[in-house]
């Protein structure tokens, strides 16, 4: 197998990280949402959760794509 080529691949896979942050962040903020509409009185205290939640999902997809980025131009 060609070196080029396995670097494609390994980036590609590297790559299914975004998959999982986005499908992360989906259930993250629709679940806030559904909460959110069933008792509004409480949405404003789980906001800070909130945050917190989406920004350790994103954070995962970004290591995802620094580590494909690594492998493609390291």
């Amino acid at each position: 197998m060609d070196p080029q080529a396995a670097k494609f691949i390994g980036a590609g896979l590297a790559c299914f990280a975004l998959i999982g942050a986005g499908i992360g962040i989906g259930n993250i903020f629709g679940n806030y949402l559904a909460g959110a509409l069933r008792n509004p009185s409480a949405a404003a205290s789980q906001f800070t959760n909130l945050l917190i939640g989406f920004a350790l999902a994103e954070a995962t997809g970004l290591f995802g794509l620094l580590i494909a980025l690594i492998i493609l131009y390291g």
